[in-house]
């Protein structure tokens, strides 16, 4: 719904996309009343959202000027050229806004890993058990204090983790 923009002479349209921005880097979003009646409300939120995820998909993506007019062609030239201007100026600020965001879910990060495969042959309940378990060893840094962290898994819960990792893996990859 970028194409509401055209509603605006282009030098609103420069001041309304800086202020999205501000919005997406956590300071005062736009205000629908300082734009009259542009749009109706529906309108309006459909504008700041589309214009948001516009910004945080080209920065995430690391689009280039090529693409990103690419994506902005239902405008015209001088509003796809207003909306490239701003990216082109805040793209490190809303980088480091996006980054900040996913880092706000943990301050954990992981430094190294290892792993090993083991065969359980035996245990003192049952003789014979030929069970494979994996030894994972994580050094995880939290408020810069590093922090080992050791799990010994069977098939099952190895393959739990697994799938945790990779819905976790999405999610991070939706936030960018």
């Amino acid at each position: 719904m970028v194409v509401l923009l055209g509603s605006l002479p282009v030098t609103e349209s420069l001041k309304l996309c800086h202020r999205v921005v501000d919005g997406l880097c956590g300071r005062e979003p736009p205000h629908r009343g300082d734009y009259g009646v542009t749009w109706s409300l529906t309108e309006w939120l459909e504008l700041l959202d589309s214009l948001t995820a516009f910004f945080r998909l080209a920065v995430g993506n690391d689009s280039s000027d090529e693409e990103v007019l690419a994506g902005l062609s239902d405008v015209s030239s001088s509003h796809a050229e207003a909306v490239l201007s701003v990216l082109k100026a805040r793209r490190e600020e809303i980088r480091r806004a996006l980054l900040d965001r996913t880092n706000s879910i943990s301050s954990a990060t992981l430094q190294d890993f290892d792993w090993q495969l083991k065969l359980a042959l035996s245990s003192d309940k049952i003789s014979s058990l030929h069970t494979p378990l994996l030894s994972l060893s994580l050094d995880v840094r939290e408020n810069g204090a590093l922090r080992p962290i050791t799990m010994e898994m069977n098939r099952e819960e190895l393959n739990t983790l697994i799938s945790s990792l990779e819905a976790a893996n999405k999610v991070v990859l939706q936030l960018k």
